[in-house]
């Protein structure tokens, strides 16, 4: 479906596949209006404000479900859950599911460089349509919204919270920032009895965090987790 063709028809399409009779549907073809879309158009209003609501909506609802479904867990393990469900990849993936890609609203150049399919505005895209949900119904609505969408992941995801890391976790980061993925350079120093390694995890061309351990796979985690410290504490995790 090309952008002009997101008409009300389609939009209420879209509307009963993803599950929610919308009110005012002006707010699901907001929800579809990517920034590049602007500069080609009269309009002047982008999914941005949307996405911003619908990712803060998504983080509560996340963080009641696993509050309730692990009742008898540490609060790491419920970040864990949350982080393992609320990053760029998962949320693409639902997007996806959901074709959300057909409908986007997206410039000429963006659309040709295959942004129907990037990661990063489809993920934004889910958030922007969760606050949508949002506004046009109410928090129990957004929540049945993320619960419809996401649990069947969620429940997928607990046996292994185990295995979650923070490998994973930056790896998660880098795609929602379009940063590439993480390389690790890796080495160990001393005898094979007493070997040290230590790591450093590249990111965009830059150092992004370094950490040591008895082997290759301590390093890199410790490597891991100080990048991904220092890119949560910035703008825009």
């Amino acid at each position: 479906m090309k952008p002009d063709e997101v008409h009300d028809d389609a939009l209420l399409a879209l509307s009963a596949s993803i599950g929610h009779a919308f009110s005012d549907i002006s707010l699901l073809r907001t929800a579809l209006v990517h920034r590049s879309w602007l500069a080609e158009t009269q309009e002047t209003i982008s999914n941005e404000r949307l996405e911003f609501l619908g990712d803060a909506v998504l983080g509560w609802a996340i963080a009641d479900i696993a509050y309730h479904r692990l009742d008898d867990s540490a609060e790491g393990k419920l970040s864990d859950l949350r982080q393992a469900v609320v990053n760029a990849i998962a949320l693409a993936d639902v997007a996806r599911s959901l074709d959300l890609g057909a409908y986007l609203l997206l410039g000429r150049g963006e659309d040709s460089a295959g942004g129907r399919n990037k990661t990063s505005i489809l993920s934004d895209c889910f958030e922007a349509v969760i606050g949508a949900v949002y506004l046009d119904a109410g928090a129990e609505a957004a929540s049945l919204f993320v619960r419809r969408h996401l649990l069947e992941r969620i429940e997928e995801v607990i046996p292994n919270l185990d295995a979650f890391d923070h490998k994973t976790r930056l790896q998660e980061i880098t795609a929602r920032r379009s940063l590439g993925a993480p390389i690790y350079q890796t080495s160990g120093v001393g005898p094979d009895h007493d070997k040290v390694f230590t790591s450093v995890v590249v990111i965009d061309g830059a150092s992004a965090g370094a950490g040591t351990g008895k082997n290759k796979k301590s390093a890199e985690q410790e490597a891991a987790r100080h990048a991904f410290v220092d890119l949560t504490a910035q703008p825009g995790a």
